[in-house]
């Protein structure tokens, strides 16, 4: 796996990526000097071209991307894989003649026969690459064999994760939980050995607790001099999930690892990125919000904009601001509770406000008064944290930095209103406070616009 912006991608993936970035780029280049043989040059690099059909690259690409064409989790079979392939190629169709339509200086000659042409190409390389690459790795010879040593419940979890994520080209040759729920030490390490003189073992992942006796150490110690890597099963369920065990066990894991360092200079740097987003994307919306304003004075009773207490930087207090969405007398007679599937304290304007996240867009001004960033864990109620505190380790870590709009655990997991819930996304929360940056801050930034547009994860 390589990582970029502090988050790990699996190799395979950004070959896809690269490959089909490459088929994009070259399909019209081929298109451009097929249709106009004479003046191909003057098109390309006297009028644009190249910089034109890096805009077409970069517009297929996103399209792929919200397609989830690069989310092996997420592409079922091979059919379903070249209907959403279709998908993809349909809607640059449909971009590309827009563009042309709107600003004929956009597209010239190369945004009229050659973009057709350009499509056929694409169509043709795009569907043959994709086949080349399913058969490519499925190859054993190129696929990496992993053998896992723990009979638990973590073990078990990072078998199925990575037999589930195909893109990682990692086959699970064997584990210990083959042996049966409690296997002896010796009878551990004799079946390591012999997998790994049979099947080649590439790379062995501990997942097993750290007591004495329970470790085959000299046959471990022994594959490792010979060339076998031998890695610990908490760092390749973060690299896998991208998130990070909530458990008491790992309080030593959290204080010994990398990250979690946020000194003066990154939290001002961070405030002030988060102060200009805000602010631009607060002049991008504004024209919209007398409308949503009429919208929820029109649709139910009651003030248009909602106050409520939530936790902040180190644990204090501060309003947040929303577009109101439910009955002013929402919580009357329960006191503070989650929103729940078709909760029916929501109003019809509230429930398309949820859906298209408008109802946070007051919360850009704690963003601007500097009770919130852009990016980082959600903010929660107090009445909540102090019960999460209590049932979920390492809960108060959340609040070491300022609360964000959107966070990793928003573009990650689904609309929580649960203890279990809650637990699942503080995993995500100290993923992010590990590895925080401003190039992740951007990557969750860039994620949040797809789930927007796609309508995923709302209450």
């Amino acid at each position: 796996m390589i990582r970029l912006f502090k988050v790990y991608y699996p190799l395979r993936t950004l070959v896809l990526l690269a490959g089909e970035a490459l088929i994009v780029w070259f399909s019209f280049i081929c298109a451009t000097m097929l249709r106009n043989r004479d003046d191909s040059w003057l098109l390309l690099n006297v009028e644009g071209g190249y910089l034109k059909i890096f805009a077409v690259t970069g517009v297929v690409l996103l399209f792929s991307h919200w397609f989830d064409l690069y989310d092996a989790s997420r592409v079922g079979d091979k059919w379903e894989q070249v209907v959403r392939l279709l998908l993809v190629l349909g809607f640059a169709s449909l971009a590309l003649s827009l563009a042309g339509f709107l600003v004929p200086s956009l597209l010239p000659r190369i945004g009229s026969g050659s973009a057709v042409l350009g499509l056929i190409i694409l169509i043709i390389t795009l569907f043959t690459w994709r086949g080349v690459y399913s058969w490519l790795v499925k190859l054993p010879y190129l696929r990496e064999r992993v053998y896992v040593l723990g009979t638990g419940e973590r073990a078990q979890c990072l078998v199925q994760g990575l037999r589930r994520l195909t893109d990682l080209g990692i086959e699970v040759v064997g584990w210990s939980g083959n042996l049966g729920n409690e296997p002896a030490p010796e009878d551990v390490a004799s079946h390591l050995l012999a997998l790994a003189g049979e099947d080649r073992v590439h790379r062995v992942i501990v997942a097993m607790p750290d007591r004495r006796g329970t470790w085959p150490v000299g046959e471990l110690l022994d594959l490792r001099l010979k060339g076998v890597k031998i890695e610990e099963a908490t760092s390749w369920l973060e690299k896998m999930s991208g998130k990070i065990e909530v458990d008491d066990r790992n309080a030593s894991w959290l204080i010994f690892s990398e990250g979690f360092r946020f000194t003066r200079g990154y939290q001002s740097l961070r405030q002030c990125f988060s102060t200009l987003v805000a602010a631009a994307a607060l002049v991008l919306v504004s024209p919209l919000l007398p409308f949503i304003i009429l919208a929820i004075k029109l649709d139910s009773p009651g003030a248009v904009l909602y106050r409520q207490r939530r936790v902040g930087l180190d644990g204090k207090h501060f309003h947040c601001l929303k577009f109101r969405t439910m009955r002013p007398d929402a919580e009357a007679d329960t006191g503070a509770t989650w929103a729940t599937d078709n909760d029916p304290r929501i109003t019809r304007v509230g429930r398309f406000l949820r859906l298209s996240r408008l109802d946070e867009i007051p919360q850009l001004w704690c963003v601007l008064k500097g009770d919130m960033a852009f990016v980082g864990p959600r903010p929660e109620r107090p009445e909540f944290v102090d019960r999460l505190i209590l049932k979920i380790p390492h809960y108060r870590l959340r609040h070491m930095v300022r609360p964000g709009i959107t966070g990793w655990a928003q573009v990650r997991y689904k609309y929580g209103n649960t203890f279990d819930d809650a637990r699942e996304k503080l995993q995500y929360d100290l993923f992010y406070l590990k590895n925080a940056s401003v190039g992740l801050d951007l990557l969750i930034m860039f994620q949040t616009v797809k789930i927007v547009l796609l309508g995923r994860g709302a209450q």
